[in-house]
């Protein structure tokens, strides 16, 4: 059975997930991290993307980004992969990533924000820190006016969250400080999962594999 393609609706943001092969660490050491940010900067800057929320876990990454052309999203994610793995690779060896990555539209403005905080709260579900502010290698700081993140482009609806920086970095926070409920990141986890399914390696026929989420 023919790979369904994935979706691609202009203007809608897209909610991409990579994960390290067969669940293996992706990121080593700090410069690993800092390496992989300036690539997705460099290559976002060159195709038009702004990056609205981020997160870079042991084995895999989340990224939220808008594109002005959103057919170029595809070959964002595969060159940066690459170079990525071409540089982890003269110090490893071995593969990187886990076949094609995943990618889902963000379509509701409640669903825009709650995908934000769903990406930068994943240090805090895995229990690795307590508090989002206490994770590096997220847009949480950023988005949260506790430090510069060169990174991100801010989505306009982020943008209306109040009048100021300041204002709005308020807003972001106290909306940050809420847990999402059951309901929010059901829904999330299982538009995550559909995406998994569609865009993942083929598979045999019959009931599909169970992708697990976090």
């Amino acid at each position: 059975m023919p790979r369904r393609a994935r979706l691609l609706l202009a203007g809608m943001p897209l909610h991409i997930v990579q994960r390290g092969h067969n669940k293996q660490p992706c990121f080593f050491s700090e410069s690993d991290h800092m390496v992989y940010l300036e690539r997705l900067r460099e290559h976002a800057c060159a195709v038009g993307c702004s990056v609205h929320a981020y997160v870079l876990m042991t084995n895999h990454v989340h990224i939220l980004a808008s594109f002005i052309d959103i057919t170029v999203a595809p070959r964002l994610i595969k060159h940066l992969g690459q170079q990525y793995s071409l540089y982890l690779n003269r110090r490893l060896g071995g593969t990187t990533w886990e076949g094609r990555y995943w990618s889902c539209p963000v379509p509701t403005e409640h669903y825009l924000l709650n995908c934000y905080r769903y990406i930068e709260a994943n240090p805090v579900r895995a229990g690795m820190v307590e508090r989002p502010e206490q994770y590096r290698w997220s847009s949480y700081r950023g988005n949260a006016g506790l430090g510069e993140d060169c990174l991100l482009g801010h989505h306009e609806l982020y943008l209306q969250l109040g009048p100021t920086d300041a204002e709005r970095q308020l807003s972001y926070r106290q909306l940050s400080a809420c847990d999402l409920g059951d309901h929010e990141l059901a829904r999330i986890r299982e538009g995550l999962e559909d995406a998994a399914v569609c865009n993942g390696p083929r598979r045999p026929r019959g009931r599909p594999r169970k992708v697990q989420v976090q």
